[in-house]
């Protein structure tokens, strides 16, 4: 894709997106489905408390979070070669849901003693996906992450199934079962407060080094000899992007595909380039995820779960896009 079509298309996916923000304000049941009039945003004091005390830091996070994720995605698939990764890969979301689920337990209820638990398990898991690499005697050093990784995400599985077998099936059981199915019901301000330096740096870092992912892509030895310090600019992004993903999920619980199917329609458009592919990743999934979260919370009565929601779509779209003979990578540069 040429660079001014190039820039074209963004500059329409930007503005696409601002226009699903700003739509996404005023849908909703409250005052009157299927959507808030703006003029009664102005005549009704329930309804600008909703706006902006509960709707508006919602789908700010709900956008970072699709932006991460997303970001995240296209990192881990285009370093690991593999099409098949996602945030999750390095055990961070097992992780972070073993953090959540024993603060719930033992720490305490708190939103915000949650959110630092399960972030600090996050990272603790991104830790020793790391320290097993290196360990680790056979293959190199991709191979060597992606089995420290399956370990670590085992391992953490395993300890939020011990843990929801232990804990109280009448009250402390649908509160780990609910986070674990992921949504965005209760996020705040100050949740967003929370995790806006994770996600900012994340973002920054991902997007100034977006072109040195295409040569830590390649080969060990080829991207060596093209100047590219393997280690550091691995662990840089790879550590800021999964750092910036667990904080995410530290308050929206386990939310599925994004990370995964995010990608694949980016490089599918706009070609293989993580130059191209990354920045408009970002925004394929920070829309994506605000248009999830805004069926999640009015197809039905009750709020359906976010993670629940994306799993679903992002399964067929990727059903779709494996089977479909429209779409074909592009590898120009």
């Amino acid at each position: 894709m040429a660079k001014d079509k190039y820039n074209r298309f963004l500059l329409l996916l930007g503005l696409g997106i601002l226009v699903v923000f700003l739509v996404s304000v005023f849908i909703g049941r409250y005052p009157s489905p299927p959507g808030m009039l703006p003029h009664i945003l102005f005549e009704d004091r329930l309804a600008r408390q909703l706006v902006l005390n509960l709707r508006l830091p919602r789908l700010l996070v709900a956008f970072l979070l699709g932006m991460i994720l997303s970001a995240a995605g296209s990192v881990l698939q285009m370093i690991f070669r593999n099409p098949l990764v996602e945030p999750g890969f390095l055990g961070v979301t097992q992780g972070a849901a073993f953090g959540a689920a024993i603060s719930i337990l033992y720490f305490a209820k708190h939103p915000l003693v949650i959110e630092l638990s399960a972030t600090f398990f996050g990272l603790l898991a991104l830790g020793a996906s790391y320290y097993l690499s290196i360990r680790i005697r056979y293959g190199g050093w991709v191979l060597r992450l992606i089995l420290s990784g399956v370990a670590v995400s085992a391992l953490f599985s395993a300890g939020v199934g011990v843990l929801k077998y232990v804990a109280d099936p009448l009250t402390e059981l649908p509160e780990i079962t609910f986070w674990l199915l992921g949504g965005l019901y209760s996020v705040t301000w100050r949740d967003l407060l929370f995790v806006l330096p994770f996600a900012l740096i994340g973002i920054v870092v991902v997007y100034v080094m977006r072109w040195r992912v295409n040569l830590l892509s390649l080969n060990d030895d080829t991207a060596f000899s093209l100047g590219a310090s393997l280690t550091r600019e691995r662990l840089i992004i790879l550590i800021t992007t999964v750092a910036a993903a667990a904080a995410l999920t530290s308050i929206s619980g386990v939310i599925s595909w994004v990370g995964l199917i995010v990608p694949h329609i980016s490089r599918r458009i706009f070609g293989a380039s993580a130059e191209k592919s990354i920045p408009a990743a970002m925004l394929l999934g920070g829309g994506f995820t605000m248009i999830a979260d805004d069926l999640a919370r009015t197809l039905l009565a009750g709020e359906i779960p976010l993670g629940i929601l994306t799993s679903a779509i992002g399964a067929g779209l990727f059903i779709y896009l494996m089977i479909s003979m429209s779409f074909k990578v592009r590898r120009d540069g």
